[in-house]
């Protein structure tokens, strides 16, 4: 018996091998760019000591990096690059927004519990 419902896809005209180069391409773009931040993040980890006037930034800007690498991420493995930027921006807004939100209620319930603690011990 013959199934309709089975497509298959490596004998669809359109798959040529310009389309594989270019979807090849983009797939190694992806791994530069994401293993460029990476090594960042973990250049800066590894070179400035925690108890350096630049730890505070520095934790900063892996939150910043984090978020950028998350944002690219959605953009090119959930194909929302491919998208209109209106529906990119619905998308990804309200997602960033929410995580500074948690950004901002750790750092608060986190000075509150240090606050305490600092309270009870002294």
């Amino acid at each position: 018996m013959l199934r309709d419902d089975i497509i298959e896809y490596s004998l669809d005209a359109h798959h040529d091998e310009d389309t594989g180069a270019k979807l090849r391409k983009k797939i190694w773009q992806v791994t530069f760019i994401l293993t460029f931040i990476t090594a960042i993040e973990v250049a800066l980890g590894s070179m400035i000591k925690q108890s350096s006037d630049y730890w505070m930034i520095i934790k900063w800007l892996f939150i910043g990096l984090t978020l950028v690498k998350a944002g690219y991420i959605v953009l090119s493995f959930m194909h929302l690059g491919d998208e209109r930027k209106g529906l990119k921006y619905v998308i990804l807004i309200p997602y960033f927004i929410f995580i500074l939100y948690l950004i901002f209620v750790l750092i608060t319930e986190g000075n509150a519990i240090f606050a305490n603690l600092t309270e009870f011990t002294s």
